[in-house]
């Protein structure tokens, strides 16, 4: 059977995880959140971010929070503005967009968004003929494997909020970019200079959940509301609140991230060894590596993987996502294995 890099989420979860959903599965709870482990969950993630008063809502899944998050800012004529690559724009099928919301798509080179690039937007925006920017959204790690530094968080959140903008970041893959070598943001950067932001469980080892973390007393009110108009709050919400209490009680969330960044580069430095180029320099655990047709078509012929972006005629960028429970085995079987087609 084929070793699939093609994702981050196609095993079950932690046994950790799963062992907890068993320990606690008989002991009745209230439901819709009020469950003692999602109270939980809140307070070790309010702990976490340094952030008391932060509401924390835990959710399926990050198209989801992605959706009721922005529609839930947004006024009728406002708009959000994300990188040309950012999950709203690429692959969410125009969920935004059928809630009456306009993306602002900004090309860049890097899947980051900058202050300039706030301000180029910005700038071309006419009163009462255009719709209004009022949300900046950016994602970390971002869907080409970048991270930002803590600075350049920092540097969005000024420019946001001197021109009167909100910033939410994507969190899908957050624990990887936290993890990630060359990363110096933490969780209390997080609840200190974005709007809104939520932290992923189903692409770091949980069977499924995000945690919509609103830092900005302004956009509490009523969020609930939106969860339960939009089929978000669940009734069995204690899935989500043991889950997550799992995650942050101890170490596990950040343990599983490192686990797979550290097998994403170990086969980044294969392809750099044996001179293969990168779309991207990623240290996190999607990496994108640039190859020919010819050598992508007997990789398939071992393992499972997506074929990223068109470079030219004969070469293309694949996509390799390694996860929690990546096995040492299947890197030293792909790294092999690229060695003998290398040599050839």
């Amino acid at each position: 059977m084929k070793y699939s890099f093609k994702n981050d989420y196609s095993e079950g979860a932690h046994p950790a995880i799963l062992q907890a959903l068993v320990d606690n599965n008989l002991k009745q709870q209230p439901g819709y959140g009020d469950d003692e482990y999602t109270q939980e969950a809140v307070a070790l993630i309010r702990k976490k971010i340094g952030n008391p008063a932060a509401n924390v809502h835990l959710v399926s899944g990050g198209t989801q929070a992605n959706l009721i998050v922005i529609a839930s800012i947004l006024r009728p004529h406002e708009s959000v503005i994300a990188a040309s690559t950012g999950h709203i724009n690429v692959h969410e099928t125009g969920a935004i967009e059928a809630t009456g919301h306009r993306i602002e798509a900004v090309p860049t080179t890097d899947g980051k968004l900058k202050p300039e690039h706030i301000w180029g937007v910005l700038s071309k925006f006419e009163e009462v003929h255009m719709t209004r920017p009022r949300l900046v959204y950016i994602s970390n790690s971002t869907e080409i494997g970048t991270i930002y530094t803590r600075q350049e968080l920092v540097d969005l959140s000024n420019c946001c909020r001197e021109n009167g903008l909100y910033l939410f970041l994507d969190g899908a893959r957050l624990a990887s970019a936290l993890c990630a070598e060359g990363s110096d943001m933490t969780l209390t950067d997080l609840g200190t200079y974005t709007d809104v932001f939520y932290i992923g469980g189903t692409k770091n080892g949980t069977l499924l959940g995000e945690a919509i973390v609103i830092n900005n007393p302004a956009l509490q009110t009523d969020f609930r509301y939106h969860l339960k108009q939009r089929g978000a709050l669940l009734a069995k919400g204690r899935i989500l609140g043991i889950q997550f209490a799992e995650l942050f009680r101890g170490d596990l969330f950040f343990e599983m991230a490192r686990h797979a960044n550290q097998l994403a580069a170990r086969l980044s430095d294969a392809f750099v060894r044996l001179g293969f180029p990168l779309l991207t320099v990623s240290t996190t655990n999607q990496i994108f590596p640039i190859l020919t047709q010819t050598v992508i078509q007997q990789l398939l012929e071992q393992f499972e993987f997506y074929q990223w972006q068109k470079i030219d005629e004969y070469h293309a960028a694949i996509r390799l996502v390694t996860s929690w429970s990546t096995p040492d085995e299947a890197v030293d079987k792909f790294i092999e294995t690229l060695e003998t087609i290398a040599a050839k």
